[in-house]
């Protein structure tokens, strides 16, 4: 019963999870603030992805190379806020295994670093200074750290999933999120990059 409960829980929440603002749908039309964004979003892994979750921005991006990093920084927190939300929902629920609610609880712990991460990530790049000086260089090399120990986060969270006792909703509905976050999180990373060197 309770796990029927928890499977019920589980199909709930999924409902709720949908691409934000319906990315996959939503394309802005074509203008050069957007074939800004394609031919910056060349330089990442997931240019499909990139492109999708900031071509909805480009009225506020326009082709400013600061404010393309700053909005995907500004994408990849709401989805780590949104992953912690969903996880922290999950550790409430009953009849869960106690591998499974071990495993919650640590990535649980593992969107709380991100999201204190990303949120530095997006403080420090409002204080880069001058492209090309000392504290640029400084300010940069933190943001890509950060970013980087974010994406790191997201693996560690689906480690802990790993081996066939945690196979089931709860490993499913886990690593949809944190693969999706580790797509948006590995483009901004990838902005970042592209932004220190050009710049």
């Amino acid at each position: 019963m309770a796990r029927t409960i928890l499977t019920l829980s589980l199909i709930f929440l999924s409902l709720f999870y949908v691409p934000t603002k319906i990315e996959s749908t939503k394309m802005a039309a074509t203008t050069p603030a957007t074939n800004f964004i394609k031919a910056s979003c060349r330089a990442t892994t997931y240019p499909i992805v990139c492109v999708q979750s900031l071509s909805i921005y480009a009225s506020s991006i326009q082709r400013n190379p600061r404010q393309l990093v700053q909005t995907a920084l500004n994408v990849s927190l709401e989805r780590a806020q949104s992953t912690k939300t969903f996880v922290a929902r999950l550790t409430k629920f009953k009849g869960l295994k106690p591998r499974e609610r071990a495993a919650i609880k640590d990535c649980f712990e593992e969107m709380s670093d991100n999201v204190d991460r990303l949120s530095k990530s997006i403080k420090e790049l409002k204080s880069i200074g001058r492209p090309g000086g000392k504290e640029f260089i400084w300010h940069m090399s933190n943001v890509e750290t950060w970013v980087s120990a974010a994406l790191t986060d997201d693996s560690t969270c689906v480690d802990g999933f790993s081996g066939r006792t945690l196979n089931g909703r709860i490993k499913s509905s886990i690593k949809a999120r944190m693969t999706n976050l580790a797509q948006v999180t590995s483009n901004a990373l990838a902005l970042c990059n592209h932004f220190a060197e050009k710049y």
